[in-house]
């Protein structure tokens, strides 16, 4: 299968990932925003649990980013929705989002790559960043205790949203972990705040907007 062109007005598409297909959703900027030299791949949570790219915390993360003029892109991972394969624990994720990301470059060449992840979806963004080597990285709830992060190397311009009451990522195991790690980060800890953003939704918006705005190519007020 050949696969499309990166398309001119927001839409839905199929690429040819690893295993067969793969479900995809290109947003374009806002329209009353200036475009940035920049396309974000947005990841899920996990697949098994009813995880896809049309999750609540996944598109607002994707819209939080088009307000800045961001170019996203969300995708389902193998085994979700009518992207093909079977769950494989992460790692066949992780070639599904390299598959995402070299399609992006070859369409995209004068963008800088940025990788969002929530829950699981940070978890394969954060396992693959050594070879995708993206400029920026946003991390939602990454899953410390439940995965292996093991050989991660993120980005310089790295950000981490945890909220301080969510009851599926252990937060003191999130904020332990980054004390383990060289990687410079900045962390946003969100009070009150469960794994799904519940009444939180504005809210991480604002932390995803204050977060990358200075990493911006063309600076924003």
């Amino acid at each position: 299968m050949r696969n499309p062109s990166f398309p001119l007005q927001s839409e839905t598409l199929v690429l040819d990932g690893p295993v067969g297909p793969l479900d995809v959703a290109v947003d374009l900027p806002k329209p009353d925003v200036p475009v940035q030299p920049v396309t974000a791949i947005v990841c899920h949570p996990l697949s098994t649990e009813g995880g896809t790219m049309h999750n609540k915390v996944v598109t607002m993360a994707a819209n939080s980013l088009r307000d800045l003029g961001v170019a996203t892109v969300r995708f389902n991972f193998r085994s979700v929705g009518d992207s093909a394969g079977n769950f494989d624990h992460g790692n066949g994720e992780q070639d599904d989002l390299k598959a995402v990301a070299a399609w992006v470059r070859t369409q995209r060449p004068g963008d800088q790559l940025w990788l969002v992840g929530f829950s699981f979806g940070a978890y394969v963004s954060l396992k693959a960043a050594a070879e995708v080597q993206p400029q920026a990285l946003v991390s939602i709830a990454p899953p410390a205790g439940r995965w292996d992060f093991e050989g991660i190397h993120p980005p310089a311009q790295w950000l981490v949203i945890q909220g301080e009451q969510d009851e599926i990522v252990e937060p003191q195991a999130v904020f332990d972990w980054l004390d383990t790690l060289d990687a410079p980060h900045e962390l946003v800890r969100m009070p009150d705040t469960s794994h799904f953003f519940h009444r939180k939704l504005i809210d991480l918006r604002g932390a995803i907007t204050h977060g990358v705005k200075r990493w911006l190519p063309d600076a924003v007020a």
